[in-house]
């Protein structure tokens, strides 16, 4: 199993998105223009600032990663459009940005990487995470709700080829570490 680690300064951003092309390209496939499908590097790095991203890496390659960031304030864009209010919900934590290379798909990859998310989320307080994926994206959808989010609402983002919905899970309290007596 790849080691998932935080995004280092060092990391290439330019690597990671053309990570993220190759792990969305089967979506563009079916029709869904999901933002990283094909977003330029200025884009990425938009995306990731005020974020914590986690990659995936395997004998010096990222073959995945996932962004994980608190509330947005209500006048900041989430890419081109304003945020939905799950999105500026104190102590709500957003997930975006998973994506798998082709090659390590089906090794559980995915889950550990929205594992290390909600497990940074909880750290920082947050009381819930959200994210939002491709309403005809069934599959997508499916493994979301197995890992306990539910459907909340939709949105329609401005040029996008699919209506969204927004899914958010209850995140458990961070345990505190032990302390040796």
């Amino acid at each position: 199993m790849p080691a998932i680690r935080p995004l280092a300064p060092e990391d290439s951003v330019e690597t990671l998105t053309a990570l993220l092309h190759a792990s969305y390209a089967s979506l563009a496939a079916q029709g869904w223009n999901f933002t990283a499908v094909d977003q330029s590097v200025a884009v990425t790095r938009e995306r990731l600032a005020g974020a914590q991203a986690f990659v995936a890496e395997q004998g010096g390659r990222l073959v995945g990663t996932v962004a994980v960031r608190g509330p947005k304030p209500a006048d900041e864009a989430y890419i081109a459009d304003p945020p939905p209010p799950l999105y500026t919900t104190p102590g709500t934590a957003i997930l975006s940005q998973l994506g798998v290379h082709p090659d390590w798909r089906g090794q559980r990859l995915a889950e550990a990487l929205i594992d290390a998310a909600e497990a940074w989320a909880a750290a920082q307080g947050h009381r819930q995470i959200a994210l939002d994926t491709a309403e005809p994206a069934t599959a997508l959808r499916a493994r979301y709700a197995r890992r306990g989010y539910a459907e909340v609402g939709t949105v329609q983002w401005q040029g996008k080829t699919y209506r969204s919905v927004l899914m958010c899970k209850p995140l458990a309290a961070a345990q505190p570490e032990p302390t040796s007596p």
